[in-house]
């Protein structure tokens, strides 16, 4: 039976691998997975469970009833046990070292004893849970000897209890035909295991979801057993192969779970007549941080701890945890400690893995925090022999820097608070020799390696860099000891090791540049002192950094180097010797002629970054060569250096813009005309490109044709080129594309209209470009481009530029209809923007009132008889409310605001035309009561503060 059924199972997984089976009804699914949960507890000692015939996506736990035991039907003759000799273990195990051997006294497991595990339930506050889980929240008392001896003591007395050590699944004190029918049951529970993850792995994960409370556990109710889960298995299967597949499954199930488990919160205390699905999904998350944490206490098999760590790294990854109570994290972190030292090369891995994912999780959480300050326990060495291997460094011992150096290391040791275990960890494990010898699953460990193995170098390393990303303030003390690691991992051999070291290195002067940007948080007296930045990057520069940009047999290599290279803070980039600068530049032009198209595109985005530098922006000859080498690699065959190349084009021109405005005529008159033409040309190409491309090439265009100046424009070779370019932005405005892109074709719009040289007003493109806007604030299904629509129209500051009387009053009653239609959409999620956009739109009513004619107040006075009390209304919101929403732009406060309105009244006064003065006493009158409105309110509020 058993043998049928793992050919059925197998028979099964064979058609969903191969993509044969199409589970498109719920039906379909529902009865695999029924059949799948029931054959994944098949002959498990103490459960004998009854399913349903469908599972049906559900939010709470279905129906699967336990029915009474049942005689196994080999049961063997008691009187007569089997006697077998044990496999002698490979080597004698550590006491206290997870888990003990466990023997079995006799063959079987009666009914009377699968009776009681039946009875054994996992719930929080159970006699188990507290003997593993109650751990002091400064130590890790779950992973000391009293409580592994307490577990030991619970798994020995217990009927089901686990083989530990061994290779195979059963000891061989289970011999004889009940041993053989346990073996195949096994492989039928792995069978329908492994066909469960091929499920999951052919069906939509939103699907998949649906059934969660299924297949995870959760809290039980009072006085209600736990429902069966993967948990189950992972927890009493006596097979650690079998727990190991129920392991992957769960991990398979949490893995790209993040938005499902968003939803969960469980920060406030709910007493409410039912239990909302947020508390539910927070409900199984903490039940799985206590299984898992279980189950990692009790597992030997170093294959199946493996699982179990792997499982949790998953977990804490998805898991949100700024909606949870504190302290989950805080069990996994004080409970995975010792593993890091585990003998088993797999298992320090995972563990350094699971690290990662707790110092990434939403960072940077305080709970992190406050264990990443913990002082260092469990046994692990908090020595400073890590730090030790660093005084024999040049240029530590180079006069020029010694001062600098001491100043601010006593700076930083006092802004960082207590030392960072992990970092010292992480440093250590990648730097030092060895301390012990190789163990057995070392496979690659070598005579002449004196080092931890690759993978474990690595997952440290890889620790590191999402340490110095999520928690920078607290990393920065080490910074010259991370560099020096970052240095030394790039001088090594190992491609690998180089290429961690050189991703470590980026998110150091990443790190860096954060600290110093306009908005940050972090207080001037606790930045990194430029001056030790600079002693920094000059460590960098005459260390190996130079020598792995050029390694052109590591393409890989020579890409993350060009993105460190572009992570140097600019103002410390200044301060750099004049040599070292040149070699920057000199390393990032040629490498952007490299044949290899990841090189080319790293090469390509730095040199956009660098041409942003204040000292360098202004240098008339860097940028023309950085112009000519963008231009190059944007008619590149990969799209991805196209991609980069826009980007650093729209870097480029926005450096434009900023040396026109602060350099004046000088800058333009020195920057090539040949050359500004032929980036327009580019530009308007890369247009017509794939979005990722487009969003910047019309970004580069709106800044080009604003820097146009008018020696430039009469040229006739730049007449035709203009012409294209203003059609190249009005197709995108109006085309189908990203909302990114057609946002940034509205932006770019608005930059045409502050050149005055252009003809706007009179060119054949006016009413193209004005119909394109006004469409777009009219109807676009995004808030935020209709948003950047009405701020284009807002920006000529002639009337002439606004063309015809005509033209006047359509784009007048295109901004009343989108003031109207301000809260038209189907999207929840634009209702945010909602005051962002009529802010934006009254701005734009009250420019056009400050520029009207005589001749444009009878279109006017016959939108107020139509629509005046909405505009009212509105405009008295705008008048009273502070800057709403996002993407307001720079919006004036409410002073200037009623300051504009006045404006515009004493404007619509002082016209002077005979025929429209009826309308212009209606109209005065209209703007006169709506301030009046406004004064009043505004006073009757001051009276009552």
């Amino acid at each position: 039976m058993s043998q049928l059924l793992q050919n059925a199972l197998k028979g099964l997984q064979s058609l969903l691998n191969g993509g044969k089976m199409k589970l498109t009804q719920t039906e379909q699914l529902g009865s695999l997975l029924a059949v799948l949960k029931k054959y994944m507890f098949h002959g498990l000692p103490g459960l004998n469970i009854e399913m349903p015939a469908v599972l049906y996506p559900a939010p709470l736990p279905q129906y699967d009833g336990r029915s009474p035991l049942k005689q196994e039907p080999m049961e063997i003759n008691p009187s007569k046990p089997i006697v077998s000799k044990r496999k002698k273990a490979k080597g004698k195990q550590k006491k206290g070292h997870q888990g003990e051997e466990l023997k079995e006294a006799n063959g079987e497991i009666g009914a009377g004893a699968a009776s009681a595990l039946g009875k054994l339930t996992l719930h929080e506050g159970s006699a188990v849970g507290s003997a593993y889980l109650s751990t002091p929240s400064g130590g890790s008392e779950g992973s000391s000897p009293a409580a592994r001896d307490r577990a030991s003591s619970y798994l020995s007395s217990s009927p089901w209890k686990r083989i530990s050590s061994s290779e195979s699944d059963y000891s061989d004190a289970e011999g004889g035909l009940q041993s053989k029918m346990r073996s195949y049951q096994a492989k039928v529970r792995q069978g329908a295991l492994a066909c469960f993850l091929s499920t999951i792995k052919s069906i939509e994960k939103k699907v998949l979801y649906g059934y969660w409370s299924a297949f995870v556990p959760d809290t039980p109710g009072i006085g209600s057993p736990q429902s069966v889960s993967l948990m189950t298995i992972s927890l009493k299967d006596p097979s650690p192969k079998t727990r190991a597949c129920a392991l992957q499954v769960l991990s398979a199930i949490l893995d790209g779970s993040k938005q499902f488990l968003s939803v969960a919160e469980d920060t406030s205390d709910h007493r409410r007549a039912f239990t909302p699905f947020s508390v539910t999904i927070a409900s199984s998350i903490r039940e799985l941080h206590r299984c898992l944490l279980l189950a990692l206490v009790a597992e030997s098999s170093s294959q199946t701890l493996t699982q179990i760590i792997k499982c949790l790294a998953n977990l804490v990854s998805n898991a949100p945890y700024n909606r949870l109570k504190p302290n989950l994290l805080t069990k996994v972190w004080n409970q995975i400690k010792p593993y890091i030292r585990h003998k088993d090369v797999n298992v320090r891995v995972s563990s350094l893995t699971l690290l990662g994912a707790i110092v990434s999780a939403q960072a940077p959480l305080p709970e992190v925090q406050l264990l990443l300050q913990q002082p260092c326990s469990s046994g692990l060495s908090s020595n400073s022999s890590a730090m030790s291997w660093l005084s024999s460094s040049d240029w530590r011992r180079d006069a020029s820097y010694a001062e600098t150096l001491e100043e601010s290391t006593d700076m930083l040791a006092a802004s960082s608070g207590e030392p960072c275990w992990l970092i010292r960890l992480c440093i250590s494990i990648v730097v030092l020799p060895r301390e012990d010898p190789c163990s057995d699953s070392d496979t690659s460990c070598t005579a002449g390696n004196i080092y931890e193995p690759s993978p474990v170098r690595l997952e440290s390393l890889q620790v590191l860099a999402l340490l110095v990303k999520g928690y920078f303030v607290m990393a920065q003390g080490y910074l010259m000891e991370l560099g020096e690691v970052a240095c030394r991992c790039m001088e090594e051999t190992d491609p690998s090791i180089q290429l961690h070291g050189a991703k470590l290195l980026e998110e150091l002067g990443t790190g860096l540049i954060q600290q110093y940007k306009a908005d940050s948080i972090v207080a001037p007296s606790q930045r990194v002192p430029v001056s030790l930045v600079v002693m920094f990057w000059a460590m960098m520069l005459n260390g190996p950094l130079p020598r792995a940009l050029q390694n052109s047999q590591h393409p890989t290599l020579q890409a993350s180097s060009c993105d460190a290279l572009s992570s140097i803070l600019p103002e410390a980039f200044s301060s750099l010797p004049n040599d070292r600068q040149i070699l920057c530049i000199t390393l990032l032009l040629g490498l952007n002629h490299s044949k290899n198209p990841l090189v080319k595109a790293a090469a390509a985005r730095a040199l956009g970054v660098y041409v942003l530098f204040s000292c360098l922006r202004q240098d008339v000859m860097f940028v023309a060569d950085t112009a000519n080498a963008i231009l190059m690699s944007l008619h590149d065959k990969s799209p991805n250096v196209r991609a980069k190349a826009a980007w650093s084009l729209g870097n480029l021109t926005d450096t434009l813009i900023v040396n026109m405005e602060m350099l004046g005529q000088s800058f333009q008159e020195e920057f090539s005309g040949l050359l500004l033409l032929k980036m327009l040309r580019s530009a308007t190409e890369a247009s017509k490109d794939k979005d990722k491309v487009k969003s910047n090439a019309v970004r580069a265009l709106g800044n080009l044709l604003h820097f146009l100046q008018p020696y430039h424009i009469v040229k006739p070779r730049f007449t035709e080129t203009i012409e294209e370019s203003i059609q190249a932005l009005i197709s995108t405005v109006l085309s189908e594309a990203t909302m990114k892109v057609r946002w940034n074709a509205c932006y770019a719009l608005g930059n045409v209209f502050k050149n005055s040289a252009l003809p706007l007003g009179t060119a054949p493109w006016t009413a193209q470009a004005y119909s394109a806007l006004t469409s777009v604030v009219k109807s676009c299904k995004n808030f935020k481009v209709r948003i950047k629509s009405a701020t284009a129209l807002s920006i000529p500051d002639k009337r002439e530029q606004y063309g015809s009387v005509e033209q006047y009053a359509q784009i007048w009653s295109a901004l009343v209809t989108a003031l109207q239609k301000s809260e038209d959409t189907t999207d929840f999620l634009e209702f945010k923007y909602c005051a962002s956009l009529r802010t934006q739109i009254c701005q734009a009513l009250i420019h056009l009132l400050n520029l009207a004619s005589g001749a444009d107040l009878s279109c006017i006075q016959e939108t107020m008889e139509q629509s005046g009390d909405m505009v009212r209304l509105y405009i008295l919101q705008y008048l009273k409310s502070g800057v709403e929403g996002d993407d307001t732009g720079s919006a004036p406060s409410p002073q200037e605001r009623d300051k504009m309105l006045s404006e515009a009244l004493e404007h619509v006064r002082g016209i002077q035309e005979p025929s429209g003065e009826a309308a212009k006493k209606a109209i005065t009158a209209y703007l006169e009561g709506i301030l009046t409105t406004y004064t009043s309110a505004a006073e009757s509020c001051g009276s009552l503060l």
